[in-house]
């Protein structure tokens, strides 16, 4: 038997550019990004290792890693260093040489010696880039069951959505037989050619077999050192016992899992938190999202004086963040972060607003994403102009707007756009 606490090591990969988040990601990571109103993307997988038991963790961090690494500092204290519990930030040692990461496989192999160091019985590989609550326990039960050399999670999605992921075919009994990353024309289930098995990107190693296939992969000049491209297939074209274990709820439906690697998906996820029933429930007490608690006061919702008229505020079906205050503005459908202030007349619908924003009075904000540390002055219409918004502001081919980080109001859109000086 396995006891999860002791025997099983994690490493989570951090790593990546998160391009496609752009410019979420101009100065962060992409598991940095926030999400939620009060969480960053990093805190989904975090807090299913720590509530499936899996308390041992190294975070492979490598670009614009700043601002993940005093995430992982601050809200990853907790746990007890005495009793071999961590939350472990590793950038690329450079032990072969002066590179960088360079593949999801590199980034474990680079750090291999944490599997000589702690021992385990079982490792698990997994992404910080994703939205889920899932128990590890279950993946780890259907591996030892199976005497797996590898147990990959997996997902039913639709056909025309395998481009973005590795696609499986499987015998009855679950085991994998082939693996292709990214196929044009993928396999497809025995049961429904509408529907494909796809990897979440977990893995579950024996860790004989990881030090084995990683060492290998090292060797290979023309690898991507990639585990879905290169390490996977190798495995299971050679023999080693490579199974699925399909990611479910506990009453059997398929689970929730939700790759937020464009601005279209972060947006839409993070809408999706507003409905009566979300598919994923950050308010679920038995099975907690844990984050960086900031000491900030409650929220205020209040009256707010415009032109010598008291005007109260209205919120409509939206989160709230702490440390906020809504003075006399409507909020309808919008995900709202901390220390958030909005004044008199100003209407945001449909939006995220990142925490230590500020919006002036008669402010209207429609369908975008404002990054934090941003001021819009009084009057500023975000999402009513395409011409404008086009102009002046990153859009999405689905007319999401984003202002990035810190973004400035240039004096040209006040004056000519607006009729106001800055």
């Amino acid at each position: 038997m396995i006891d999860i606490e002791k025997d099983v090591f994690a490493y989570l990969l951090a790593g990546g550019k998160g391009e496609r988040l752009y410019p979420l990601t101009k100065e962060r990571a992409k598991p940095a990004v926030p999400f939620g109103g009060k969480f960053r993307i990093i805190d989904f997988t975090l807090s299913n290792c720590v509530n499936s038991g899996i308390r041992r963790i190294a975070v492979a961090t490598q670009y614009k890693s700043a601002s993940l690494r005093r995430h992982l500092a601050l809200a990853w204290n907790f746990l007890n260093v005495r009793f071999n519990e961590y939350v472990v930030d590793v950038p690329p040692q450079q032990i072969f040489g002066e590179r960088w990461y360079l593949g999801t496989a590199d980034a474990v192999y680079q750090n291999l010696y944490f599997v000589e160091q702690e021992k385990p019985k079982l490792v698990i590989i997994l992404s910080g880039d994703h939205v889920y609550k899932m128990d590890y326990k279950d993946m780890i039960y259907t591996h030892l069951k199976n005497d797996a050399d590898i147990t990959i999670a997996t997902i039913v999605i639709d056909k025309e959505r395998a481009g973005a992921f590795g696609i499986m075919e499987t015998t009855q009994e679950g085991r994998i037989i082939n693996f292709k990353e990214k196929p044009k024309d993928p396999p497809t289930l025995k049961d429904d050619p509408t529907k494909c098995l796809a990897s979440m990107g977990v893995y579950l190693f024996k860790p004989n077999v990881l030090i084995e296939l990683l060492t290998h992969d090292a060797e290979i000049s023309t690898s991507s050192h990639d585990f879905g491209k290169d390490v996977i297939p190798y495995a299971i074209h050679h023999g080693y016992k490579v199974f699925s274990h399909q990611f479910r709820n506990k009453d059997g439906s398929y689970g929730y899992f939700q790759d937020v690697g464009t601005i279209d998906a972060y947006f839409c996820a993070n809408m999706d938190l507003l409905s009566p029933h979300p598919k994923i429930d950050v308010f679920d007490r038995s099975w907690p999202i844990y984050t960086h608690s900031r000491q900030y006061p409650p929220c205020k919702i209040t009256e707010g004086e415009l032109d010598g008229t008291l005007i109260e505020s209205k919120v409509e079906n939206s989160i709230i963040g702490e440390g906020s205050i809504i003075s006399g503005a409507t909020i309808r459908n919008s995900v709202i972060f901390y220390d958030v202030k909005v004044k008199a007349g100003s209407i945001i619908e449909d939006s995220i607003i990142f925490g230590e924003v500020k919006i002036g009075r008669n402010v209207k904000i429609k369908r975008a994403i404002i990054d934090k540390h941003v001021e819009i002055p009084d009057g500023v219409e975000i999402g009513y102009n395409p011409e404008i918004d086009k102009k002046y502001f990153y859009v999405t081919t689905s007319n999401i707007i984003v202002l990035e980080r810190g973004y400035k109001f240039p004096r040209k859109l006040m004056e000519e756009q607006y009729g106001k000086s800055q």
